[in-house]
């Protein structure tokens, strides 16, 4: 992360006040303004800490908020430590200690040995801004809080960013659940990360999730998550990345479309290509019409690109999708409160049974897809390509990018929606 000082803004600096709350320092707004109170807390931070106290926040005192950034710390066990003592120490629990590190035995703990202890806290947020970074330490975080995660990462963005992925469970039955293709669509993205925490939670204390038992689940599916396939375009959205190259680059995209707000309007990837129009699902249909609605070249939505997976997002999700060959796939979008399941006469065997599972555990209406966006999608080439149930799910309701405000009423909806999905592969 970049230094953080007074006058600085966005998404960073409210990951700042989100890990200085935690640690204890900080009871102000998750405002991503770093005033003086932010200034306050960071020093007080830094004296705890035998750091120089400053206010400022470079590398050092970046390094020292890492577990309150990742949600754990790593123990090393001394002389005499019990697991309870670790536990009351760290503000931790026995059962997320011994969760973190399988094989424990709690009551011959080796002298220096490195135990996870998750900190005790929710660890993926959802009053605030979202950026890159923060995907990348709940990631991270998750896969050492359950070992049972397998975190991979299966591409990079245009920027280089990486494009993670997580997957729990061990049965045969796979499924695919992907987010925020769109930048300013950003908010699936925590959706589904929010999903993945509550999910193995329930899985480690042996209980129900939407009345599924969450062991079953596990059992019977092997489910893998992409929560956030544009990285770069939710930076620009949400203020993260405010200057350089690519910065300027995409300023200067916007300005040849004045009627879309920048960047708030801003869908595609940060090189002006729409990554869910870039699939081999009847593509140059979609270019002929995108191209009548005057797209014809980089632009903030609904460029078609030079040609089917130029991008770089969008051939890594076709090539991650052929690898792991799912059964279902969820691709989640904002905003309509609507679940679409077709793509031209498609029917996949099941398809219409599950959509109206969906459709009745969250609420949403089920409809087919409009003819104008029913092209070059990534469910609409699932669909075509491997003939199984694909669901573009379109969160929320409002003008994107929908507030932080909305994300716990839109995750009461979805968690159960998720949840139906693995049900129907059981």
């Amino acid at each position: 992360m970049t230094s953080l000082q007074i006058g600085s803004s966005g998404p960073s600096a409210a990951l700042l006040q989100l890990a200085l709350r935690r640690a204890g320092v900080y009871g102000g707004e998750l405002d991503g303004i770093f005033g003086e109170a932010t200034a306050s807390a960071v020093a007080e931070f830094q004296k705890n800490n035998g750091l120089r106290s400053d206010g400022v926040v470079g590398p050092r005192t970046h390094r020292a908020l890492m577990p309150w950034y990742l949600g754990y710390t790593v123990h090393t066990a001394a002389r005499g430590d019990t697991i309870y003592k670790i536990a009351a120490r760290h503000g931790s629990s026995v059962r997320a200690i011994e969760t973190a590190n399988p094989g424990l035995d709690a009551l011959n703990i080796p002298v220096g040995s490195a135990l996870t202890v998750p900190l005790g806290f929710e660890l993926v947020p959802d009053g605030l801004d979202w950026c890159s970074a923060l995907v990348g330490y709940c990631v991270r975080g998750l896969a050492a809080r359950y070992p049972f995660l397998a975190l991979d990462e299966f591409g990079k963005s245009t920027m280089g960013r990486p494009l993670y992925s997580l997957c729990l469970g061990g049965g045969e039955r796979r499924l695919f659940y992907s987010a925020a293709f769109h930048a300013n669509e950003w908010i699936t993205a925590p959706l589904l990360l929010k999903y993945i925490e509550e999910l193995s939670s329930a899985y480690s204390r042996g209980a129900e999730l939407c009345g599924v038992p969450a062991r079953a689940i596990f059992e019977k599916c092997r489910i893998c998550f992409a929560p956030c396939v544009n990285p770069d375009g939710m930076d620009l959205v949400t203020g993260e990345i405010k200057s350089g190259a690519f910065y300027r680059a995409a300023s200067v995209i916007a300005e040849n479309y004045p009627d879309i707000p920048f960047p708030s309007g801003w869908k595609a990837n940060i090189a002006g290509v729409d990554l869910n129009l870039q699939f081999p699902a009847e593509w140059e249909k979609a270019r002929i019409l995108k191209f009548a609605q005057g797209y014809v070249s980089p632009a903030p939505r609904d460029y078609v690109g030079l040609a089917p997976l130029s991008a770089r997002e969008s051939r890594a999700v076709y090539d991650y999708t052929n690898a792991i060959d799912p059964e279902l796939i969820l691709a989640y979008h904002t905003q309509g409160e609507v679940i679409y399941w077709q793509y031209l006469d498609y029917e996949p065997k099941n398809s219409l049974e599950i959509g109206e599972a969906l459709s009745k555990a969250s609420g949403y209406a089920l409809e087919s897809t409009p003819y104008a966006s029913g092209f070059a999608g990534y469910k609409d080439w699932f669909i075509s390509e491997f003939d199984r149930p694909g669901y573009t799910v379109e969160a929320g309701l409002g003008e994107n990018p929908l507030p932080i405000s909305q994300f716990g009423e839109i995750y009461a909806k979805n968690r159960c929606l998720m949840t139906a999905a693995a049900a129907a592969m059981l």
